[in-house]
């Protein structure tokens, strides 16, 4: 099989599924025949746990033959499990707002910076550590002021 920067390469990249170890996949099933693609994150897992049921192997050698490792199996298995197969796409990790940084303390660090006297970012920090005992690095802070624009 031709393993190449195609249409569907660039496809599985945008949607976050491309197997970034596909050369790992060395299951019968992914080198005989076409439909199965080593580079397609999502149809790797599902053969992987599907080939569990079928076969009577260790999951210690059926993950070596999909790419994974035992822990990897076991957590793709557990996502299954809850959300089927819109548990196998992978998620962007870390924190998905910002969680110091809310509305309330934003709102404050306006009306600081509305008044006549100008601030430095150190008195900024201060007052808002103060308030709401919070430690903030200067950057979230403007990093917050850009996302506040955007939206």
């Amino acid at each position: 099989m031709k393993i190449g920067k195609d249409l569907k390469y660039y496809t599985l990249e945008e949607n976050g599924t491309l197997n970034p170890h596909s050369e790992m996949v060395c299951d019968a099933l992914f080198q005989k025949h076409d439909f199965f693609d080593p580079r397609d994150l999502l149809q790797v897992k599902y053969e992987m746990l599907r080939s569990v049921k079928q076969r009577q192997e260790t999951i210690f050698k059926i993950s070596k033959r999909f790419g994974f490792s035992r822990p990897s199996f076991y957590k793709a298995l557990a996502d299954f499990e809850k959300e089927g197969l819109w548990g196998l796409i992978p998620r962007k990790r870390g924190p998905k707002t910002a969680h110091k940084l809310s509305n309330e303390v934003m709102d404050f660090i306006e009306k600081m910076l509305e008044s006549t006297k100008p601030l430095t970012i150190k008195t900024i920090l201060k007052k808002v550590e103060e308030r709401f005992s919070l430690v903030l690095h200067p950057r979230s802070i403007q990093r917050a002021f850009k996302r506040r624009k955007k939206n």
